[in-house]
């Protein structure tokens, strides 16, 4: 489609790993703002739009705490 720009990364919030698997949190950039996307190497997982709001931020990290908890683990 014309005049349709893809993501760009903006950053990294964090990366998980269990084994060989992998989990990223990732915030791009769109001609729409913001997108929060938790992602592996070969999939979107979740995608939301994403403002620099303490309470998204803060749910991303619980997210993260969460899946620490059930044996992910810093990457």
């Amino acid at each position: 489609m014309p005049g349709v720009s893809q993501p760009r990364p903006v950053a990294t919030l964090w990366q998980l790993a269990w084994d060989d698997d992998r989990l990223s949190c990732v915030v791009y950039r769109n001609t729409d703002g913001l997108q929060m996307r938790l992602e592996s190497p070969t999939a979107i997982i979740l995608s939301e739009p994403f403002d620099l709001q303490p309470g998204a931020i803060a749910r991303m990290h619980a997210l993260r705490e969460s899946l620490k908890r059930r044996g992910w683990r810093e990457s």
